[in-house]
């Protein structure tokens, strides 16, 4: 019956924080001491275990396919289609270097874990022009740390749940660009289906994850982001369009 479904789902999704939010409460002093200290080697494993850790439990199982030769001391810019929550848990788990979210400013509200992430991460008031100029600056100093950036270029998971892929904005590129970064694309095939906003839809089950091969930019100047922009795009959407969606649940 469908009550049963929906009640299941309901109880799966409060599992889900209990999941997410006990190895952070456990391990808060770790994390904190890891960020104050600066130890980027004991909060990417601390990350990477918090990543893994949470899509085990709620039944996630990943199936990766890399295309991308990645350098172990290169910083780069990863972007991807946001689709979900679990599309960070996504990328501690298949990204075992340094690398930090250019995330939304609301995610600081969120009791402990929002005030970690606002120390290991840049976040961003995205109806601030001040604030967005200042994610510039923060950028830079984790770059010289050797830390990648993740930036959805989005700016969000898109409000139609329909919608394949929500255009891109240029801060991403425009970072790449004047910094010589390369990028890496990364698609996600599965996660809105599996884990979207809607607490009544979804279930456990194989995420497909596609890494695809590094876009060069050292070539580039700040003409070129909209051309920059536009083919990420086109790779990120080409591979939503020519793969079947999961429907195995």
């Amino acid at each position: 019956m469908k009550w049963i479904a929906n009640l299941l789902r309901i109880i799966w999704r409060i599992w889900f924080i209990i999941i997410a939010g006990l190895p952070i409460i456990i391990c808060a002093p770790a994390i904190y001491f890891a960020i104050v200290l600066d130890k980027q080697n004991l909060l990417t494993r601390l990350k990477h275990f918090w990543g893994a850790w949470v899509l085990f439990f709620m039944g996630f199982r990943i199936k990766l396919e890399n295309q991308a030769d990645i350098k172990p001391k290169q910083p780069y810019i990863i972007i991807g289609n946001h689709t979900s929550m679990i599309d960070i848990m996504v990328l501690l788990k298949i990204f075992k270097r340094p690398f930090v979210f250019v995330g939304k400013k609301e995610l600081s509200k969120i009791p402990v874990f929002g005030y970690l992430y606002k120390k290991a991460n840049i976040l961003v008031d995205r109806k601030s022009p001040r604030s967005r100029k200042e994610v510039f600056d923060q950028v830079v100093n984790f770059i010289k740390k050797g830390n990648s950036i993740v930036i959805y270029p989005e700016g969000g998971v898109p409000d139609d749940p329909k919608t394949l892929l929500a255009p891109f904005k240029n801060g991403a590129f425009r970072i790449a660009i004047e910094h010589s970064l390369p990028i890496i694309p990364v698609v996600y095939y599965d996660n809105k289906r599996r884990f979207p906003y809607d607490i009544f839809k979804g279930g456990p089950g194989k995420l497909r994850i596609k890494i695809l091969p590094v876009v060069q930019t050292d070539k580039l100047t700040l003409k070129d982001v909209n051309d920059l922009k536009d083919f990420c795009y086109n790779l990120i959407y080409n591979e939503l369009m020519n793969n079947e969606i999961s429907k195995d649940f």
